[in-house]
């Protein structure tokens, strides 16, 4: 995993059951020049999910929410 995806694990671990939105997670991962690279966050969520995720068709971690930004799923 590399620091970036374990920036992102924390930061969705510490938040669960809420979501959190684009902005939020870039200015909390990279500070506030990168609060519109959205493109960015999505190719990093892709290769976190791609590492914790049985299915990346049906995630059972973190959740999209399409245009506002990622939610991590609590499991029972």
């Amino acid at each position: 995993m590399t620091p970036i995806e374990f920036k992102l694990l924390s930061l969705l671990s510490k938040n669960v059951g809420k979501v959190l939105t684009h902005k939020f997670i870039t200015e909390n991962i990279w500070g506030s020049s990168w609060d519109n690279d959205v493109g960015s966050l999505r190719v990093f969520m892709a290769t976190l999910r791609k590492k914790i995720e049985k299915s990346t068709d049906s995630p059972q971690y973190i959740q999209t929410h399409v245009g506002v930004g990622y939610s991590m799923i609590k499991v029972e």
